[in-house]
């Protein structure tokens, strides 16, 4: 596969909100890989009448935190120590933190299926470089 011939992987799946009383709701949520972004994984969080919550977390991150805890500031990933089929996630933002309970196993089958668009450690060769920097620099950085 040719750093052209781009790509994109697209998972649905439940994360289960973990509220402080223990009450646990489901949420949808749809994950998105694209090969033009090939650090990165995109998260949809479906937030009912709210509308949709987007997130978007380096795919490493996701990757490590399935084995071991990851992450600090507003993403922290970590497997359910009580629970080994359960990965832990939590986001913080200024407007407040959620806590969700995920499917350690569709999690990983999802990481896979981006594996297979961009092997680890080739993400570089997936970049376009002036794309890139002309993106980052229209944002006033």
């Amino acid at each position: 596969m040719m750093a052209n011939d781009h790509g994109t992987v697209l998972a649905t799946m439940v994360f289960n909100l973990v509220a402080p009383a223990g009450v646990i709701a489901p949420v949808g949520v749809e994950l998105r890989y694209d090969s033009r972004n090939p650090y990165e994984v995109g998260m949809k969080f479906n937030a009912g009448k709210a509308g949709e919550v987007d997130w978007v977390i380096a795919r490493d991150l996701l990757a490590d935190g399935l084995v071991a805890e990851a992450g600090e500031g507003d993403v922290r990933i970590r497997p359910r120590l009580d629970s080994s089929g359960l990965v832990v996630i939590a986001l913080s933002a200024p407007s407040g933190q959620a806590t969700f309970e995920v499917n350690a196993e569709q999690l990983a089958d999802f990481l896979n299926d981006t594996y297979d668009a961009v092997a680890p450690g080739d993400e570089y060769r997936w970049m376009n470089v002036d794309e890139t920097l002309s993106r980052l620099l229209s944002h006033n950085l």
